[in-house]
Formats: C-alpha cells, sequence, structure tokens
C-alpha cells in the first residue's frame, strides 16, 4: 500500500508538473496562471482585435507620407520643419519625421509629454504615462522582488496609474529577475545615461500602452525566477526567463525608440503571441544573433493580427541573423540601414506580410549570404507569401526575392505615397540610438 501511495504521488507531481509545463508554455514565464493572470490575458484579447488596423496600407501610406514632408522640408530649407537650432554643442538636426516631432526644441525637458505625440506606424497613437504624473527613479538598486523599493525602476514599473518615469542620474541598473511593467508607462532615459546591463530584461505582458526611450539595454542574462511582484496589487511564481533584451508577450501600442541593444541571451526584441501596434525606430542594435522574432510558434494563429513598423533603425556590427524573422502578421520595414549581417537579414515563415521599402542593404564578403531573405518553407509554399521590395538600395551584391503580389485595395492605390527612397537611408538613421540631451539645449 506504501508502494502504491508513492506511486500515485509520483503520477500526481508528474502531471502537475507537465500542467505547469503547459501552462508556462502558452503563457510565457508565468508559474502560478492565476485569476489575476486570466484576466490581464482577456483584456489583452480584447486589446488586441481593438488595436488592429484592418486596412494596414493605410497605416503604411501614412507614414511615407510623413517621411515625405519632413524631407520635403530639409530639402527646402534646413531649418524648416525638421528645425535645426544653435546650441552650446552646436547644431540641432532631426531628419525623419519622429526626431522632427521633439529632438530640435531646446525646451525638450520642460515638455517632456510631447514624446507622446511623435509615434507613427502602427505604434501611432501611442502615449505611454501622458495622462499620469513623473515618476522620478533615484536608487538603481533591484534587491526585492516582492516588495520594491520606492525610487527604484522596479518600483516605478508596477505601479497602477499611468506615470512618465525619468531618471534623477546616469545609472547601470542590474536588474536581478525580468522588470515585469503594468500598462501606460513611458521610461523616459534622455538626459541620463541608463543602462540596463548584466541582469535580466524587460517583459512587457498583456498590456497595453508603453513608450521605452532612450536606453542603453545590453548584456541581458536568463533569470531564476521565483516570486515576483507584478503590480502594486499582485505577485506570482515566475519561471525562468529566457534573456531576451524587451519582450513583449500579448502587448499592444507599444512603441521602442533611440534604444541601443547588445549581446542579450535570447533576442533583442519579441514581438509574440498576440502583440500587435507596435513600432521600433531609432535604434542601434549591435553584436547578437537572433535580433527581432515577431510571433513565437507556428501554432498561435492570433499572430495573423500581429503589425509591426520597423523604421530608422540602424543594423549595426556583429549582427546574424532576423531582423526581424516574422511569424504570420504584418511587417513595414521601412528606411532602415543593414549594414552588417551574417547569415541574413529578413526571414519568416507562417506566410507574414513584409513590405520592405526605401531600406539600404550592404550585403556581407560571404558570397552565400547575399541574399537578404530567408524563408522558412518550401518554395513551392512562399512563392503565394507577400514579400515586396520597393525603393530598397542593395549594395555589395544584395538582392531580395520577392514573392506574391500586390494586394492592395485598387481604391487606394491611385493616393499611395511611395516610400523615401534607400539612398536617402543615411540621413534618416543618422542619429539612430540614445541621445545625449542636456536640459536647456537642443536634444
Amino acid at each position: 500500500m506504501g508502494m502504491m501511495n508513492n506511486y500515485n504521488d509520483n503520477v500526481e507531481i508528474f502531471v502537475g508538473c507537465l500542467f505547469l509545463t503547459l501552462i508556462v508554455g502558452l503563457n510565457a514565464h508565468i508559474g502560478e496562471y492565476d485569476e489575476y493572470w486570466q484576466q490581464r490575458e482577456v483584456e489583452a484579447e480584447k486589446a488586441l482585435h481593438a488595436a488592429y488596423h484592418p486596412q494596414p496600407y493605410n497605416v503604411t501610406n501614412h507614414f511615407n507620407q510623413q517621411v515625405h514632408k519632413t524631407m520635403e522640408g530639409l530639402n527646402s530649407s534646413r531649418r524648416s520643419l525638421a528645425g535645426k537650432y544653435s546650441g552650446v554643442n552646436g547644431e540641432c538636426e532631426a531628419t525623419n519625421p519622429i526626431d522632427a516631432c521633439w529632438r530640435c526644441q531646446p525646451n525638450w525637458a520642460d515638455n517632456r509629454k510631447r514624446l507622446a505625440d511623435c509615434a507613427i506606424g502602427f505604434g501611432r497613437g501611442t502615449t505611454g504615462g501622458k495622462a499620469g504624473k513623473f515618476y522620478v527613479v533615484n536608487d538603481s538598486s533591484d534587491g526585492d522582488m516582492v516588495n520594491p523599493k520606492p525610487g527604484t525602476l522596479r518600483h516605478a514599473v508596477i505601479q497602477l496609474e499611468p506615470l512618465w518615469i525619468i531618471f534623477e542620474r546616469p545609472m547601470n541598473i542590474k536588474l536581478n529577475e525580468e522588470l515585469i511593467m503594468t500598462g501606460d508607462k513611458t521610461i523616459d532615459a534622455r538626459g541620463s545615461q541608463v543602462h540596463i546591463a548584466h541582469g535580466a530584461g524587460i517583459t512587457i505582458q498583456f498590456v497595453k500602452n508603453v513608450i521605452i526611450h532612450g536606453l542603453h539595454i545590453h548584456d541581458i542574462a536568463s533569470s531564476s525566477g521565483g516570486i515576483i511582484r507584478d503590480s502594486i496589487i499582485h505577485y506570482g511564481l515566475r519561471t525562468r526567463s529566457d534573456g531576451d533584451g524587451i519582450s513583449l508577450f500579448g502587448a499592444t501600442n507599444v512603441w521602442i525608440d533611440h534604444v541601443s541593444m547588445a549581446r542579450c541571451t535570447d533576442g533583442l526584441i519579441d514581438v509574440i503571441q498576440g502583440s500587435t501596434a507596435v513600432t521600433i525606430s531609432n535604434c542601434h542594435m549591435t553584436d547578437h544573433n537572433d535580433v527581432f522574432l515577431f510571433g513565437a510558434t507556428n501554432d498561435y494563429v492570433d499572430d495573423v493580427k500581429m503589425q509591426v513598423t520597423v523604421a530608422f533603425n540602424h543594423f549595426g556590427k556583429g549582427l546574424v541573423q532576423r531582423m526581424p524573422r516574422a511569424r504570420y502578421g504584418f511587417v513595414h520595414v521601412v528606411n532602415n540601414d543593414y549594414t552588417h549581417w551574417l547569415m541574413y537579414a529578413i526571414g519568416g515563415s507562417q506566410h507574414p506580410t513584409i513590405i520592405s521599402q526605401g531600406n539600404r542593404f550592404i550585403a556581407p564578403p560571404n558570397l552565400f549570404a547575399k541574399e537578404v531573405t530567408k524563408r522558412e518553407a518550401p518554395e513551392s509554399v512562399w512563392i503565394s507569401w507577400n514579400w515586396r521590395s520597393e525603393n530598397d538600395l542593395f549594395l555589395n551584391g544584395a538582392f531580395f526575392r520577392q514573392s506574391g503580389c500586390n494586394v492592395i485595395d485598387p481604391k487606394y492605390k491611385p493616393n499611395m505615397i511611395p516610400a523615401m527612397s534607400g539612398t536617402m537611408v543615411g540621413e534618416l538613421t543618422k542619429y539612430a540610438g540614445p541621445r545625449k540631451c542636456i536640459p536647456g539645449q537642443p536634444c
């Protein structure tokens, strides 16, 4: 009887572990998928459907229109729409519409929330913590996962109300466990050199309306998990994290801008599991293998509503692949500078739509890595995927294998605006990465 009881106990433990593994696989690193997380998931699914654009080409068209307006302003007068101002450190020049919206204003530090009006692409309308108070991070420690110390970044991001989070001084923050954010937050590192490094990364899970701006994120490692507070009203068990720099899981209306990223254990940025309305702009990526993953599994078909804009970024030294790699969804890859890759730049599976416009692709010396694109499927399957290249600039033997057809609704075609040419990418991405911003001076 004792042996039978032990056997039953072992079976129950095994089944429990198997169930936990299944839940964790479906719900990222939530070790205890309780009523709180179930409710967040329900709300996130509603947000996914609400944020989805049924006419994505209207969004790409608006983006290209804004770029043309800014560049025309620069060409007609280098002091007009994009702005150019004299300051102690010389002149400020903003060469794309996002930067032209805020960067060259000498009073940027007194009007930080102007940034919330500047997103374009699928993340347009993301306002972060614009409706809330300022929260000043004055403590770089991260010692208590359950009761974070006031003044720390972890304490700031778990608050329920909207917050615009800024930093009192330059900081190096080593996160002991993944930083789990609530919605309606802006992390704004302008005016301070803030490094999230040598620890865990940032998790944006089942929330909406988040801006991350100006951070240096690098050397991110997997963390062991444990009991972690994810809002002021809840904490629970998390399993081991993967080591992503920024992970979006069921997240909507997220804008990542002027961030530098390098050397993460897993990906630099993941956009997965029902995330949509995302813009990644003005970022500088280096020294990494799997750069961007959009859509994590072939089984999660809700990612057909994933829509991401990747714009004005510099994909620099030491990068290997996935810039991005997409499953399902619609990805607008526009006006980026691809100066380095070892395997390929843009990949995918599960019939994503990828519109590549006005990028500069500089192929590596390797004769077998000249192709920009890589599909994880037989040609008989991917030939129908809609992967288009328009106004891209190909150098050093780079080439893009198109497939599918242009599926723009005929009624929109007469009003379509082409992307700014890849020949202008050097200007458009000139100031990618975190900017050195000094209060009282143009940034």
